[in-house]
């Protein structure tokens, strides 16, 4: 995604700000989009953010309003453990016990705080490996000599406890490459929407379905209640696309639109930036598959298709996906056969 971004824009990603004020501000609102709450259904900006844009992670931004790229570093670290987070942080963090950037998020947090503390270095790293295994209780004999060495340096008794339920530890470097690539592409998000509403769709959205998404928000904001309504019960492929129509709904309430599927001008594939909007490729059309898609993009690089029995010769296609094309208008003017051309000139 990050290279289809480049190629989309000329922009290098790797020259992005990270202390870019209105990326940042995605992470606890959605100002920057330019859009409210109530129009996209969430608090945050992070819909198609990577790392930050699934329900869960939403939910902790929201708890959490971090405000500075460490802080989402710890974010990815609370949300990549067991039992980090939940039943554990979280509670403390809506207690104010703590803050977010007081909280153990990553097992690197454990051996730098416990030396602040006054510990030795090999003892730090030692209560660190423990903990980020999750045998804090698993040896009970071992923690109680690491829990007397953390209350002789007075390491809080809410640390201690908070150490005790961890399963398992995120790596802060693993954290930190994640959130660096994560903060590109929202910056994108942020600055160069239509490039990358254009490459989520592209990259990601495999139930991308253009008889639902590509006829306005209101068509999308009815698929989305249909599916809120049917919950549980809701068949696996809706509940996938339900992150790609939140996109949708979010390009539309941004000004940006859909244009038309077209038989010469669409990708197979692919969406593509246009100066009025995107254009969806031939595959997002329900039923037209890519080997279809693929078959016509390559036969019309040669010539137009003189007829509709021409299209089907020439790309090796069926009847089936020329019905699908004059469905959704991609055959406008086009007549069966060129008999049938001759004989109406006639």
């Amino acid at each position: 995604m990050i290279r289809m971004l480049f190629d989309l824009t000329g922009i290098d990603p790797t020259k992005v700000p990270l202390d870019d004020k209105e990326t940042m501000s995605i992470f606890s609102s959605t100002d920057a989009l330019g859009v409210t709450k109530e129009q996209i259904n969430s608090e945050v900006g992070t819909f198609g953010v990577p790392e930050f844009g699934t329900k869960f992670v939403r939910g902790m931004l929201v708890d959490t309003k971090p405000k500075t790229f460490g802080e989402l570093i710890s974010i990815s670290g609370l949300s990549h453990g067991t039992d980090v987070w939940l039943n554990n942080a979280q509670d403390l963090v809506n207690q104010g016990v703590v803050t977010l950037s007081e909280a153990i998020g990553c097992r690197d947090d454990i051996m730098v705080y416990l030396m602040k503390m006054g510990l030795e270095p090999n003892h730090a790293f030692k209560i660190m490996e423990t903990v980020r295994k999750g045998k804090a209780l698993k040896d009970p004999e071992k923690w109680a000599g690491f829990k007397k060495i953390m209350e002789e340096h007075n390491v809080p008794d809410w640390y201690i406890k908070s150490c005790e339920k961890i399963k398992y530890m995120f790596p802060k470097a693993h954290a930190a490459a994640y959130v660096t690539n994560a903060f590109r592409i929202a910056w994108f998000k942020v600055h160069e929407p239509m490039a990358y509403y254009t490459a989520y769709f592209s990259i990601r959205a495999d139930e991308f379905d253009y008889e639902i998404m590509c006829h306005g928000k209101e068509k999308v904001k009815n698929k989305m209640r249909e599916i809120d309504m049917a919950g549980n019960s809701a068949t696996a492929k809706d509940k996938n696309m339900y992150a790609i129509l939140e996109l949708v709904l979010e390009m539309y309430e941004r000004g940006i639109n859909f244009l038309p599927v077209d038989l010469y001008k669409s990708h197979s594939t692919k969406f593509l930036m246009e100066e009025d909007g995107i254009r969806p490729p031939l595959n997002s059309i329900p039923g037209l598959g890519t080997v279809a898609a693929e078959g016509i993009q390559k036969a019309r690089e040669d010539e137009k298709f003189m007829c509709i029995d021409d299209l089907q010769a020439r790309a090796k296609v069926g009847k089936s996906v020329t019905e699908l094309l004059s469905k959704f208008g991609c055959l406008k003017g086009m007549t069966q056969s060129n008999q049938m051309s001759l004989f109406a000139n006639l």
